[in-house]
């Protein structure tokens, strides 16, 4: 059990790298004129393209699900999808520093569902989500500075959402491995920001656009993605997402190391409360999520009973 617990310590972590990657070479997309829906679109088509030929070729059991939980991926992945696409269309309206605080409150969101799905996280977690979030609001706060309303409804909009897909693919990966949920999830995804695209923007960078950030994109993106679900298997989808926000401490850290930006006092504590609030992850309940019964919102999603190698030795 504790081993469990460790591995999906380490996998959430790992997804708040990756993730903490994500922006910058999005950034760099955008800034050599890929749109900002041509580059969701792409990452997140190339990425799943890429996992499911992997999967087609090499690992083929990650390919069955049962039809329920298809319908929870699906869904997952068009509510992460609408999120994507609010998340930089908010970045073309918002500083950088002001829409990642306001996107890095979504485990205040996350508690929210998990309790509408009666599961309410532990004290230890409602504080800890508390110091993680006078931490952020520490981390970014800036003076003087004013926000376009619409962008940070659309940010807001984008944690919102993001929040409420965690809950969805929890309930499906209690029957189902981290790469199959990844893999339907992510071809939901394709399904609602490749559209978009081609409906409201179709535009195109001019001849021979680089293309190594959106490849970058592609690979933290599959990577971020597997380690996500097999973080909220292992511990669950509050927990996964308290780790995520280092994601935050690891971007402020490494502007203050490589790009030689300094940090205020408030923003040191800030720093010093999300690691505290990341250490205390240890003091948790080492047990994996199960299932809350017949009740909550998600309580439809529920397998009909697998056998009990479908999946190998892989699981």
């Amino acid at each position: 059990m504790q081993k469990k617990h460790t591995a999906g310590i380490l996998a959430a972590f790992s997804s708040a790298v990756f993730l903490g990657l994500a922006p910058v070479f999005g950034k760099l997309a955008i800034n050599q004129g890929f749109s900002p829906f041509a580059v969701v679109a792409l990452r997140t088509s190339f990425a799943a393209g890429i996992l499911l030929l992997v999967i087609a070729l090499f690992y083929r059991q990650y390919l069955y699900i049962f039809p329920v939980g298809l319908v929870g991926c699906f869904l997952a992945g068009a509510i992460n999808g609408l999120g994507s696409l609010l998340y930089y269309l908010a970045l073309q309206r918002l500083d950088a520093s002001v829409g990642q605080l306001l996107y890095s409150l979504y485990p205040f969101f996350v508690a929210l569902w998990l309790i509408l799905d009666h599961q309410p996280p532990s004290r230890l977690t409602l504080f800890r989500v508390g110091l993680a979030t006078v931490a952020v609001l520490l981390l970014t706060s800036i003076r003087n500075q004013s926000t376009d309303p619409i962008g940070v409804l659309m940010m807001l909009g984008a944690a919102i959402l993001y929040a409420m897909h965690l809950p969805i693919n929890q309930r499906v990966l209690y029957e189902v491995p981290a790469p199959t949920v990844a893999l339907y999830t992510l071809l939901a995804m394709s399904a609602i920001v490749v559209p978009a695209y081609f409906i409201f923007d179709r535009t195109w960078p001019q001849a021979n656009p680089p293309w190594m950030p959106v490849l970058g994109l592609t690979f933290v993106t599959v990577s971020s993605r597997l380690a996500l679900f097999l973080g909220v298997k292992k511990i669950g989808g509050m927990q996964t997402a308290l780790l995520g926000l280092a994601e935050l401490l690891i971007a402020v850290l490494f502007s203050n190391i490589l790009l030689g930006e300094s940090l205020s006092i408030l923003q040191w504590i800030g720093a010093l409360g999300l690691g505290l609030s990341l250490i205390l992850v240890m003091f948790e309940n080492p047990s994996p999520p199960t299932h809350s019964g017949k009740t909550g919102w998600l309580s439809w999603i529920r397998a009909p009973g697998l056998p009990k190698d479908i999946f190998g030795p892989y699981e």
